[in-house]
């Protein structure tokens, strides 16, 4: 009942209403670029709405398949349909198990509590990721729009036939090897079997080839001037008129979804007419059913290179979700639940997996729609779900009639929405080192690979930020021995005549990975007629496993000089861990460790003699703040 909160619940209907009609074209849109169909993008959205709304915790949340998630799930899809003969049903089970277990790392990360953490990751890290999405879905939606598709140029497919016959040779060598039966001195089995290659197979498989190399955005690039010479018009003037509409009607009303507008003129006009378009795959009718294919043809040998794209898809889809959270946690001045929402994100993607559904996450924009409506509570994503089933029953054959240039120019526009102009804009003035991260995660998301460059960049931005955390620490820990350093208050008794004889090292502040260069200069900085040294760690509140290693070559080589290390006041945490690699007492006995300077002076009157005549001079007066 505390799920079910029906006091809103006309805002509710009305909110999860409009934001279906939203996702509609969206879907259809994400589905027909990810390479799985329309359908996938409908049963992504309709499943992740609905589970991700009932189990989140964000109550206003719409979720479903995004640019960001699209994007990588097209690469994904790619590379396992081009690994099964350009097969798309054959690489099904396998695109949807990476799906399933995407969803299933989702849960994971929401269940150990990984929520909070999302927000630590670097803005410039996200910022370059999300202008690269938009950078590869409008070079990727050009080829669309103009009416070119790769796989359907007859000249450029037969470039590819030669190395297709190679390819197929290959197979049956495999086969034959995996048969036991190829024999090197005898090839009867072999020509017999090359004799049956048809020349369907051959244009199959240079098809394949074809699609392959002219996917992604280096890819597109390299096919755009073919594409440019054989453009259809009647294609490009629907997707014109598409991007036209989308944005002229937003100058009218934002009440209406313009993508929803322009998806309804564009394809009936080209439906009215009777003109000669190019329409989306056919949607199939009624309701989804489940891919057992999934678990009944389950290899692991299968999926294990896509694990850490599996991984990528998750967090990627965690870190989507919880930006929107935050969204629409500012618009209700509520609170969202962010592992609870992760857990939610997670169900909903798994169960879409099993049905045939492309991954998603939540949906800004559509979020937005749905609290301006009216929408309250979880209710309204589940409504904006069940508004797709019936749409999904009701409608397919009509939804099955709509151009393919329509969903390309709606696409253009998302690509055009989703950079992020803000980070762009701000190049000039950021600080050097985010502009490259930023740049990076840019460009080897755009040109290589998506799933990689995020991890690339995270590490950049994760050494870069400890260099500089490094350096500010740094700035405030005085860790250099310098010989003219005024003495401490509690020092200023210290007997004249030991001054030569006593060399005194202040350490404040951490001694840690950024320190450690300047303090192994100790032994250099001592003078050579100092037989003692005192250092006094009462302002060094930490040590880590750099800065320990560090004290203890410096301690060795003091000892080899004959020298003697008195500790003074030293803190919890680096008492802990000097003793567990034992420097506390190997190397410095527990009586030359005192808890105070009064003490360690007693020890230093008593057992330090004064063995010059002379008074010590300027030169050698106690030393070294640190």
């Amino acid at each position: 009942m505390k799920i079910f909160d029906f006091k809103h619940i006309k805002g509710d209907l009305l909110g999860g209403i409009t934001a279906g009609i939203v996702a509609l074209p969206l879907a259809l849109a994400f589905g027909v670029s990810s390479g799985l169909g329309p359908s996938a993008g409908l049963y992504g959205a309709i499943f992740i709405g609905i589970f991700a709304a009932l189990f989140g915790g964000t109550n206003t949340q719409i979720s479903g398949p995004t640019a960001p998630m699209t994007a990588v799930s097209m690469v994904v899809i790619a590379g396992i349909v081009a690994g099964n003969d350009g097969d798309v049903n054959k690489a099904l089970p396998v695109i949807l198990t990476i799906f399933l277990l995407a969803g299933l790392f989702q849960v994971g990360l929401g269940l150990i509590g990984l929520g909070k953490y999302i927000k630590y990751i670097p803005y410039p890290v996200v910022s370059g990721f999300m202008t690269a999405i938009g950078v590869i879905i409008i070079v990727t939606q050009i080829m669309p729009s103009v009416g070119y598709y790769p796989k359907e140029d007859a000249e450029y497919v037969n470039k590819f036939k030669p190395h297709a016959e190679e390819i197929i040779l290959d197979n049956i060598l495999k086969d034959e090897a995996g048969e036991g039966i190829l024999v090197l001195e005898d090839f009867k089995e072999t020509i017999e079997r090359a004799q049956h290659i048809t020349e369907a197979q051959i244009l199959t498989e240079s098809q394949t080839l074809a699609a392959k190399e002219a996917s992604g955005v280096l890819g597109a690039i390299k096919i755009m001037p073919r594409a440019l010479s054989n453009i259809n018009w009647l294609e490009v003037i629907l997707a014109l008129g598409t991007i036209i509409i989308i944005y002229g009607f937003k100058r009218i009303t934002t009440t209406i979804p313009s993508a929803l507008v322009a998806l309804l003129v564009m394809s009936g006009i080209a439906y009215g007419f009777g003109l000669n378009y190019r329409p989306i795959e056919e949607i199939p009718g009624g309701l989804p059913m489940p891919n057992f294919e999934i678990f009944t043809q389950f290899s692991l040998s299968s999926i294990s290179p896509y694990i850490f794209t599996a991984l990528t898809l998750a967090l990627l889809g965690a870190i989507d979700s919880l930006l929107t959270s935050v969204v629409a946690d500012n618009m209700t001045k509520t609170k969202h639940l962010p592992n609870k929402e992760l857990i939610g994100q997670g169900i909903g993607n798994s169960i879409a997996a099993v049905f045939g559904g492309l991954p998603g996450a939540g949906a800004t924009i559509r979020t937005v729609v749905n609290i301006n409506a009216g929408g309250k509570t979880r209710i309204s994503g589940m409504v904006a779900g069940v508004l797709l089933i019936i749409i999904l029953i009701a409608f397919s054959p009509v939804a099955s009639q709509i151009p393919a240039a329509v969903l390309a120019g709606i696409l253009i526009t998302v690509g055009i929405s989703v950079m992020d102009y803000k980070g762009l804009k701000a190049i000039p003035n950021m600080p050097r080192p985010e502009v490259i991260v930023m740049l990076v995660v840019l460009i080897l998301s755009a040109f290589w690979n998506l799933v990689y460059a995020v991890g690339i960049g995270l590490v950049i931005a994760s050494l870069m930020f400890m260099k500089k955390m490094g350096d500010l620490t740094a700035e405030h820990s005085f860790v250099r021995s310098l010989l003219k350093e005024k003495a401490w208050d509690d020092e200023l008794d210290f007997p004249e005549k030991l001054k030569e004889k006593v060399f005194i090292k202040h350490i404040k502040g951490p001694l840690f990975f950024g320190t450690t260069s300047d303090f192994q200069q100790l032994s250099q900085q001592i003078p050579n007629t100092a037989s003692t040294i005192i250092m006094r760690m009462g302002r060094m509140q930490y040590i880590d496993q750099s800065g320990l290693y560090a004290m203890e070559d410096v301690l060795i080589d003091l000892i080899k000089q004959g020298k003697k290390v008195l500790l003074v006041d030293i803190l919890k945490q680096p008492r802990y861990m000097l003793e567990r690699i034992d420097i506390i007492p190997d190397l410095i006995p527990k009586d030359h460790i005192f808890k105070n300077i009064k003490d360690c002076l007693i020890w230093v009157k008593e057992n330090v003699k004064d063995e010059s005549p002379k008074i010590a001079s300027e030169s050698s007066k106690i030393g070294a703040d640190a």
